[in-house]
């Protein structure tokens, strides 16, 4: 699992019980895996991802998804209570950019590894 950074310093600043729901969750992502399932899980959708997904634990939200080596990667986090929609309007734009830079990134250290 990885994190994108935005979203693991995020996460650190929760508090105690939102932490550790986020923990519990992120516990069972782990252990699922893509087959993980609503009411824990769900689809994305308006992105132009079609493997862009939510953790839903309370109204907490964590946007991610599986890369192409199936780890997952943990993109936007925020809290949409009393911001329904207006919080998916600004974090599916911002997932979709984090997980681009992700890819290259990644692209370019196997890249370095490569030429060793």
């Amino acid at each position: 699992m990885d994190f994108a950074t935005a979203a693991d310093t995020w996460i650190d600043k929760l508090d105690d019980a939102s932490h550790r729901r986020i923990v519990q969750a992120l516990d069972a992502l782990a252990q699922g895996g893509p087959g993980l399932g609503r009411p824990l899980v769900d689809t994305i959708t308006g992105t132009s991802m079609s493997n862009l997904k939510e953790l839903r634990p309370g109204s907490v939200r964590i946007l991610f998804a599986f890369d192409p080596w199936r780890s997952s990667i943990l993109l936007v986090g925020g809290d949409k209570r009393d911001r329904w929609q207006e919080w998916y309007h600004e974090a599916i734009p911002l997932a979709e950019r984090r997980y681009i830079l992700y890819l290259e990134e990644r692209a370019s250290q196997q890249e370095k590894g490569d030429r060793q």
